[in-house]
């Protein structure tokens, strides 16, 4: 008689050791951006004041490697990971997922030795060919819900592809206008993806919190905010600041809703609403911009480094504690790095707002505590993106 095996089925377990650093796509594109974070911005820093020559003008650098270079990193890497979580179907893994590291840091070192044609073409690549392989995945599925953040990367192709025409001066255009409009379309994203993430992670995390959330004022929100974003870019004139304001206020209300003020000891919250709340500050900022009351760098920098640079290094954390098996606790390492980058904002903004005659001294200050900040993140995270999640699991 056969005998019955009483045993659970178990499965295989990756040694803890493994090698796993494309093992998911979050692992090499965090680590590429935060690298790119700690060595960029000194770079623009030193540009800025005469000390080094750039292939192209320094501030079009700046804010190219900026948005294209470690946003889009950090963008590819979460929704190639959250693709997964949302399908349940692979995306780019092992072989596929290297060479589309590599291309990435193909047009980071084409933009930063070269200019011409060629390193357009180069550069243009990746958003486009990471766009197809997210939107493949989100069709099968049927995920009509996340279509946009598919689009999304396709859409930032687009701006890239403006930035570099207008650099080669195929096109009659601005280049900076280029680097607006994907600003405009990264906060977008952090509207949307923000309102889903930010006031679901505090619910689950701050038992009998009270908050309040209305879809109305949702959608009021991430539409204005477009509207007012795509009017600043494109110069469009009297419309852009009323519309401005009203996307702060409404930005403001939806923030206020998901009771930031108690997540206030809790490290991996706080700094995700505090840098959502620079949203409704950059566009404040940009609207008085636009009356001429404010240079408009006070509401650039607003969003670009409060609030895209502040989510960035909030979930970069806490994506990658998750997907490593480990707890969703930030140490004193994480938090340190979270007042860096808060404190690289406030220096920033508030010299060219209160102390233009500081504004050189407030560049060099705000781009050295961004760096350490993004230091402290490689310091911390290098070995557990490189090796397998501590449980076992595969990703």
């Amino acid at each position: 008689m056969a005998l019955i095996p009483l045993e659970e089925p178990t499965t295989k377990r990756i040694p803890p050791d493994t090698f796993s650093l494309w093992a998911l796509a979050f692992r090499p594109f965090y680590l590429l951006a935060a690298a790119l974070a700690v060595i960029a911005i000194p770079v623009w820093a030193v540009a800025f004041s005469g000390g080094l020559q750039l292939p192209i003008p320094g501030m079009w650098w700046h804010a190219h490697e900026m948005i294209f270079g470690f946003a889009a990193a950090v963008i590819i890497g979460f929704l190639f990971t959250a693709g997964r979580n949302w399908t349940g179907l692979d995306t780019p893994s092992g072989a596929p997922l290297a060479l589309l590291a590599g291309l990435w840091l193909a047009g980071r070192l084409a933009m930063a030795f070269g200019s011409g044609a060629w390193v357009a073409v180069i550069d243009i690549a990746f958003l486009p060919v990471a766009a197809v392989l997210l939107l493949r995945v989100l069709v099968k599925a049927k995920s009509k819900r996340n279509y946009f953040v598919g689009v999304l990367p396709g859409l930032l192709a687009l701006a890239n592809l403006v930035f570099h025409l207008a650099v080669l001066q195929v096109i009659d255009a601005d280049p900076l206008m280029a680097m607006h409009l994907a600003l405009g379309l990264i906060v977008v994203l952090e509207t949307v993806i923000g309102g889903r993430v930010i006031p679901m992670f505090t619910a689950n995390s701050i038992r009998g919190i009270k908050q309040w959330r209305d879809k109305r004022v949702d959608w009021a929100a991430a539409i204005a905010t477009g509207v007012a974003l795509l009017l600043w870019a494109t110069g469009a004139g009297a419309w852009a600041a009323p519309v401005s304001i009203i996307a702060a206020l409404l930005q403001a209300v939806r923030v206020g809703g998901w009771n930031p003020w108690a997540t206030r000891s809790v490290s991996l919250l706080w700094i995700l609403h505090l840098s959502y709340i620079w949203i409704p500050i950059g566009l404040a900022l940009i609207g008085l911009a636009q009356l001429g009351v404010l240079p408009r760098t006070a509401g650039i920098h607003a969003l670009a480094i409060g609030a895209t640079g502040g989510l960035i290094i909030g979930m970069i954390t806490r994506t990658a504690l998750g997907h490593t098996g480990r707890m969703l606790v930030a140490g004193s390492i994480e938090t340190a790095a979270y007042v860096l980058v808060q404190l690289a904002v406030l220096i920033r903004v508030l010299t060219v707002v209160a102390i233009p005659a500081a504004a050189v001294g407030g560049i060099h200050a705000a781009a050295t505590v961004w760096s350490l900040g993004f230091l402290l993140y490689l310091w911390r995270y290098t070995p557990f993106l490189l090796r397998a999640r501590v449980d076992g699991k595969e990703g």
